[in-house]
C-alpha cells in the first residue's frame, strides 16, 4: 500500500519563505511530499529593494509560478487568514468564482480575481507548517503615524510613497523617522534622487551608532553631501499632515514623512496556542521547530532564533536565509531518517546603501557587533548591489545552485502501542 504524501505548507513566500520551499523540494522526493506555498501576491517582493522602488526606479518582476516551474513545488496565490495548530489547517481567502464584478481585484487565487466581488476561505490541510509571513510597518502607537505617515516595508507602501514623493513640488520636506538600516538607505535614496528637495533624518540616539568609527565618519559625511538634515538623540511623539512633533516640543516641517522605526511581526501566530514572545514572535529552538508545536517550524522575521552568545537573531535578509536553511534541512532530517543540522547562524556584515554611489559594508562579530574594519565609497555600493542580486538569485532559482539530493521518506514508525500493521493503516 503506498504511504500516503507528507504534505508540506509553507505560508509567506518572502526571501526565506520561499527560499525554505526551494530548498525543502531539492532534499525530499516529491512521490512522498506535497510542497504548497502559500503567498498573498504572485511575485517574489525584493524587500531589500523598496527604498529604490520609493523614488521610482523600476524593479525587474519576479513571478514566483515562473520560480518555481518543474520545482516540485505548488504555489496558492492566496491571502492567509488564520492558522489553527490543534486541527493542523491553514485558512485562506479565496476568490469567489462567476461573482459579479465590480471592476477590482482582489487577493484571491491567479486567474479569478478579475471577475470576482466576494471572497470566501479554504482549508489547507498540513502534516507539517512552515510560518514565514515576516513582518511589515511598526508605528510603536505613535498618535497620527498610521493617518499621516509613509511606510517601505511592503511594496504597496513603497509604491504610495513613489506616487506622494513624484507629486512633490521641489522645496517640499520630507521626514524620515528613524535612522537604523531601513531609515539610512530611504533617506539616502531620496536625497540623492531628489535634489530639489529638503531631506531630514530624525534619529533616536547618535548617527550611526551601532557602526564603526570608519562607518559613522562616512554616513555623516554622505549625509552631509547630500543635504540631508540630521536630528540626532531626537524622539517623535506625533505625526500630523505637515508635521512631525518631537518630544522635547519642537515641531519639523514633513511634506511626506517616512516611518522605518522598526518591524511588527504579522499577528496571526500570537493568536494560536504558539508560544511566541511579547513581540509575536514564535519561540524555535536551534532547528527553527516551535518549542511549542513540535509540527511547526517558523523562519524570519517571524521567528525568535537564538544566534552566538545567546543573542536573538535581528529581523534581516541576513538571517532569514540561514533560518530557512536550517528549518528545511531539519525537516528533511527528521523525515528521512538523516543527520539534524547543527550550525548556528552567524553574522559576517552589515551591507548598507547609500543611494546608487555610494555604501557602506560593516564587517561585524559573529553575534553582529561592529568591528574597526568597514569598507565604504563606491566600492562598498558595488558590494551590496551583488549580495542583494545573489539573495534574488538564490530565492528565484530554487532548483539551481546546489546539488540536488531527494532522499526518501522513513514510514511512521510504530509506537510501543502498536502494531506495524497498525501503524501502517
Amino acid at each position: 500500500m503506498r504511504q500516503q504524501q507528507h504534505r508540506i505548507i509553507v505560508i509567506g513566500a518572502g526571501y526565506t519563505g520561499a527560499t525554505a520551499a526551494g530548498r525543502l523540494a531539492k532534499r525530499l522526493h516529491d512521490e512522498d511530499v506535497a510542497i504548497t506555498l502559500v503567498n498573498a501576491e504572485p511575485d517574489l517582493v525584493e524587500r531589500v529593494r523598496m527604498h529604490q522602488l520609493a523614488v521610482g526606479q523600476e524593479l525587474r518582476p519576479r513571478p514566483l509560478r515562473e520560480m518555481f516551474a518543474g520545482s516540485g513545488v505548488e504555489l496558492r496565490v492566496a491571502k492567509v487568514s488564520g492558522v489553527d495548530v490543534d486541527r493542523r489547517t491553514v485558512t485562506v481567502a479565496v476568490a469567489v468564482v462567476g461573482a459579479t464584478s465590480t471592476g477590482a481585484t482582489g487577493t484571491g487565487v491567479t486567474g479569478t480575481a478579475s471577475t470576482a466581488a466576494a471572497t470566501g476561505t479554504e482549508e489547507l490541510p498540513y502534516d507539517t507548517l512552515v510560518y514565514a509571513l515576516g513582518s511589515g510597518w511598526n508605528t510603536q502607537g505613535v498618535p497620527g503615524t498610521a493617518e499621516h505617515a509613509h511606510e517601505i516595508a511592503s511594496r504597496p507602501g513603497a509604491l504610495r510613497l513613489s506616487e506622494r514623493l513624484a507629486a512633490l513640488d521641489a522645496g517640499g520636506t520630507v521626514v524620515v523617522v528613524g535612522a537604523g538600516l531601513t531609515g539610512v538607505e530611504a533617506a539616502t535614496e531620496i536625497a540623492e534622487t531628489r535634489k530639489d528637495l529638503d531631506v531630514a533624518l530624525v534619529a533616536r540616539g547618535e548617527l550611526g551608532d551601532w557602526l564603526s568609527p570608519k562607518g559613522r565618519g562616512h554616513l555623516r559625511k554622505v549625509c552631509g553631501r547630500l543635504g540631508i538634515t540630521v536630528h540626532e538623540h531626537t524622539a517623535v511623539t506625533g505625526v500630523e499632515a505637515d508635521r512631525v512633533t518631537t518630544a522635547d516640543g519642537e515641531s519639523v516641517p514633513a511634506a511626506v514623512t517616512v516611518w522605518a522605526t522598526g518591524f511588527a511581526v504579522h499577528p496571526i501566530a500570537e493568536a494560536t496556542p504558539l508560544e511566541t514572545t511579547g513581540t509575536g514572535q514564535i519561540v524555535v529552538d536551534a532547528t527553527m521547530r516551535s518549542v511549542s508545536h513540535p509540527d511547526v517550524y517558523a523562519v524570519g522575521d517571524a521567528a525568535m532564533a537564538m544566534g552566538p552568545g545567546g543573542k536573538p537573531l535581528r529581523m534581516s535578509c541576513a538571517t532569514g536565509v540561514p533560518m530557512a536553511w536550517q528549518a528545511a534541512d531539519a525537516i528533511a532530517a527528521r523525515l528521512t531518517g538523516g543527520k539534524l543540522p547543527t550550525t548556528t547562524p552567524r553574522y559576517y556584515n552589515q551591507c548598507i546603501s547609500l543611494g546608487r554611489k555610494e555604501g557602506i559594508i560593516q564587517y561585524v562579530t559573529a553575534d553582529d557587533r561592529a568591528v574597526k574594519a568597514a569598507l565604504t565609497g563606491r566600492p562598498a555600493a558595488f558590494y551590496k548591489e551583488v549580495v542583494c542580486k545573489i539573495a534574488t538569485w538564490g530565492v528565484a532559482n530554487p532548483t539551481l545552485g546546489m546539488p540536488t539530493r531527494r532522499h526518501r521518506v522513513e514510514p511512521p514508525r510504530p509506537t510501543p502501542t502498536e502494531t506495524p500493521a497498525e501503524a501502517s493503516a
